[in-house]
């Protein structure tokens, strides 16, 4: 070891690949028996903005490792008593996510990779201990470390509260799109989310941007559906002085308002053949030309792409490049729209009236009126939720929302009547005793409205006696 610190020495190598700047208030645990190279290491890293705590046997390391929260730990294989990978164990089972790098000596590398396969990042030998190939395994440890312990944060986040950002729901289908969220947002691929008109696709889109290394940049949006053909092309790249009627001056375009960030192209299906080549081009290239200009200017964008269109069939039917779809599709995000997740509704239920109260006083919504909100088919989605809800709260004239507060044509949705039943109940009885009356008014009202309120014929339509309907009407309070 003594020849190992006389190298060590020797060669101080720059900690180049780490921006100690941003890393002052990482720790690191060394464990190492060895009190000279223990105290060397120590030294060696706190020169460079890291805060280092040492224990030079197992029992220390764990006890150390159990009261503080570390970056990294630098373990040493061979140690006296419960040797590196033992020790290496009982930090796995106290925090998975810490991330440990072995020291081992030349001789043992097998037993370094044996540890490799227990849960350690990497290992180095002592002998490069000091040197390029620490720096390169420590800054990769630390930016694992680093991801992680954002992703653990943001699911927390998820775990505590059933909403992301706005979009909220406890669906298994929505949990899986917040995780999804988690998973994709540090890095830079491109992203195609598509599902049916007001499902919340725009808000998926800020979610990943905001929580993205490229959460500081521009987050850009255009709507490939609201903007005339003719005028797109410059919308997207910009143009130069002169080059069409009108172009008084040069102007950026969205490509460039967004470089270093993320640019939404919403509506992609939308966008023009014509228009799709060239967006191929600028996907491939990472360039963009300005219209009238001859000279590329290369741009840093994470392109998010929206649709609520079927660009499977688009591709088929030759209305949309496949070449470009393939380019966007690289991670898919399918919104499912919210009469597949009727679970999700009382959520989205009070979530905007909290909105919308704004600190005035609470209102309730009726067993009835919610039971009627889960059942209609919400061909608009949740932005049609939201209006219905907003219509309610305006228009209600107590602090609780009842089926009276609904749309009359919201309540009965054609022929269609859906039945929900929580997942979490189980009992025949209970259900049946909640079903059978919502059944029994919805096929009165049905009736009714067949026979223009013609009570006689109603009864005749529902096989029951014209007493027993009126002992109904009376019952449910229907008018």
């Amino acid at each position: 070891m003594a020849r190992a610190l006389q190298k060590v020495a020797l060669t101080r190598t720059p900690y180049w690949h780490l921006n100690c700047a941003n890393m002052v208030k990482e720790r690191i645990l060394v464990v190492e028996d060895e009190v000279d190279y223990r105290e060397y290491l120590k030294r060696y890293l706190e020169d460079r903005g890291f805060s280092v705590t040492t224990a030079g046997d197992g029992d220390t390391a764990v006890d150390a490792f159990t009261e503080e929260e570390f970056d990294l730990v630098l373990l040493d294989l061979r140690l006296p008593g419960k040797d590196g990978v033992e020790i290496l164990k009982q930090f796995k089972s106290l925090n998975a996510e810490t991330q440990v790098v072995m020291m081992t000596a030349y001789g043992h590398v097998q037993n370094a990779v044996e540890a490799i396969k227990s849960g350690a990042f990497d290992y180095v030998t002592k002998e490069e201990m000091i040197g390029d190939s620490l720096n390169l395994t420590l800054t990769k440890a630390l930016e694992q470390s680093r991801l992680r312990s954002e992703n653990i944060r943001l699911r927390k986040e998820i775990a505590e509260k059933y909403s992301f950002g706005n979009i909220v729901g406890k669906s298994a289908a929505m949990r899986e799109i917040f995780q999804k969220v988690v998973r994709i947002a540090p890095f830079n691929s491109t992203v195609l989310i598509s599902g049916e008109s007001g499902t919340g696709k725009e808000m998926v889109a800020r979610l990943i941007h905001l929580h993205s290394q490229a959460r500081n940049q521009p987050f850009v949006t255009i709507n490939c559906a609201a903007i005339p053909e003719t005028l797109l092309e410059s919308e997207l790249f910009g143009y130069v002085k002169g080059a069409f009627t009108g172009a008084t001056r040069t102007k950026k375009g969205l490509f460039e308002e967004a470089n270093g960030g993320t640019l939404l192209l919403d509506e992609i299906g939308e966008l023009p053949l014509s228009l799709q080549v060239k967006l191929l081009r600028v996907l491939q290239e990472s360039k963009i030309r300005r219209l009238g200009d001859n000279a590329e200017i290369e741009i840093e964008v994470r392109i998010l792409a929206a649709t609520s269109r079927n660009l499977v069939k688009d591709v088929r039917d030759g209305a949309f490049r496949e070449d470009l779809f393939y380019r966007l599709n690289i991670i898919p995000i399918y919104m499912p729209p919210l009469r597949e997740r009727p679970e999700d509704i009382p959520l989205l239920v009070h979530h905007f009236l909290k909105r919308l109260l704004h600190g005035r006083a609470p209102m309730d919504v009726s067993h009835d009126a919610m039971q009627a909100l889960m059942q209609h088919s919400w061909p608009g989605n949740v932005r049609e939720l939201q209006n219905i809800i907003e219509r309610a709260v305006v228009l209600s004239e107590s602090n609780t929302i009842s089926v009276d507060s609904l749309p009359t044509e919201f309540l009965r949705n054609g022929e269609q009547f859906r039945i929900f039943i929580p997942e979490e109940q189980l009992s025949i009885k209970r259900t049946l005793s909640e079903l059978v009356p919502r059944i029994e008014q919805e096929l009165i009202l049905r009736a009714l409205m067949k026979t223009q309120n013609n009570r006689t014929h109603a009864a005749k339509l529902l096989e029951i006696s014209h007493r027993s309907l009126l002992y109904k009407l009376k019952e449910y309070n229907c008018r």
